[in-house]
C-alpha cells in the first residue's frame, strides 16, 4: 500500500512540474489599415448658428465606412475639433474629435445655450437624437 501511495505522489509531482510548461498564452492584435483618402464633399452655404463638420472615414470594427458631413449647432465658448486619423505606436487610431474647451469658470452656459448635443439637461435634449444613441451618451 505504501508503494502505491509513494508512486502516486511521484506521478502527481511530475505532472505538477510539467503542467506550467504545457500552458499556452494567446495574444490577438488587430491592426487597422490606413483609412482611404477623404471624399470630396461640396461645401454647403453657411447657416446662421451652425457649423459645418465635413465627413470622415469611420471604423465599425471590421472595415472603414464614410460618415457624411453634417451641420452642428454652435456652442458658445467651445471649439469643434474634427475627427482625424493618426498613425500611433499601435497602428492607425481615430481621434473622434468633438467639442473642446468651454466657458470660463463661473460662466457656465445658460439653459437656452444648450443644444441636443450639449452637456446638460437643457430643454429639448435628445430631441434630434437617433434611437438608442441617448442611452450611450452620444447625444
Amino acid at each position: 500500500m505504501k508503494k502505491i501511495i509513494l508512486a502516486s505522489l511521484v506521478a502527481l509531482s511530475a505532472a505538477a512540474a510539467v503542467a506550467p510548461v504545457a500552458q499556452a498564452q494567446v495574444s490577438v492584435n488587430i491592426n487597422i489599415g490606413a483609412p482611404p483618402p477623404p471624399r470630396a464633399e461640396p461645401l454647403p452655404p453657411p447657416r446662421h448658428g451652425f457649423i459645418w463638420v465635413p465627413g470622415f472615414w469611420d471604423w465599425d470594427g471590421h472595415r472603414h465606412f464614410w460618415r457624411e458631413g453634417q451641420w452642428l449647432r454652435e456652442r458658445p465658448g467651445y471649439v469643434y475639433a474634427q475627427p482625424v486619423w493618426r498613425q500611433g505606436p499601435r497602428g492607425w487610431e481615430l481621434d473622434r474629435g468633438g467639442w473642446r474647451g468651454g466657458p470660463p469658470p463661473g460662466r457656465g452656459p445658460r439653459h437656452e445655450d444648450w443644444d441636443d448635443h450639449g452637456p446638460g439637461p437643457g430643454p429639448g435634449r435628445g430631441r434630434d437624437c437617433p434611437p438608442g444613441h441617448a442611452r450611450k451618451g452620444e447625444c
